[in-house]
């Protein structure tokens, strides 16, 4: 099976390192972010990968070829003017012709199991809701219990981890954003599917903080 990494954006909140160089080469424990995840998705058992991009493709490219892919099928779809999520995917999709494939957003770090995701149709990994603020439990004004940086049971949030059948490539936008476009279409027909993951390794790589908690996490 394939997997598409959405890896077009420029990551301005991880300024100055993005000046220079793209999201998806920036380190966390000297291992760019691109290389965790390729070694995460042939683990998985996914035999090709399509990296989306467009900023700095030449260094992606350059680095992957320098690692010989890592052993695995790479293609690099390179976007000449920002596409969005479902534009990168279609974009992709001229050169998928499995019934589903699997995509990927460019900054997340997991250990999610694909084929549990797999078992859904047009699927999208969910996981409980993680707040970086402290939560309290109160009863009449008094707090009775205090929890520091934990998941939120019953809430659940998008992995950024989707499992798609090939007929979806049809219905995204040339350009624009899978989430903002065919994921609330198929949610009001009923055609979109979650599978919910608990206790899972899952970090989105979007500040210096999370980049630091990261890296740490990785080394445990």
């Amino acid at each position: 099976m394939k997997a598409v990494i959405l890896a077009g954006g420029r990551g301005k909140r991880l300024r100055p390192i993005t000046d220079y160089v793209p999201k998806p080469l920036i380190p966390l424990n000297n291992i760019p972010i691109i290389e965790w995840q390729v070694k995460y998705l042939k683990k998985q058992g996914i035999k090709e990968i399509i990296i989306c991009t467009g900023y700095k493709a030449e260094m992606i490219k350059n680095y992957l070829e320098m690692k010989n892919n890592f052993g695995i099928k790479i293609k690099i779809s390179v976007e000449k003017i920002p596409l969005g999520t479902g534009g990168a995917i279609k974009q992709a999709g001229l050169s998928i012709k499995d019934k589903s494939f699997f995509v990927l957003n460019g900054d997340t770090i997991t250990n999610i199991n694909l084929k549990q995701l797999a078992k859904k149709q047009n699927a999208i990994a969910s996981i409980e809701l993680k707040t970086k603020f402290g939560i309290m439990e109160t009863q009449n004004d008094i707090v009775t219990k205090f929890k520091e940086k934990k998941e939120i049971s019953d809430l659940w949030m998008n992995a950024g981890i989707y499992h798609l059948q090939n007929e979806v490539l049809k219905d995204l936008p040339k350009k624009g954003d899978i989430e903002k476009t065919v994921f609330p279409d198929y949610a009001k027909k009923g055609k979109l599917r979650t599978v919910k993951f608990k206790n899972v390794f899952w970090y989105s790589i979007d500040s210096f903080k999370d980049m630091e908690e990261c890296s740490e996490e990785l080394q445990k």
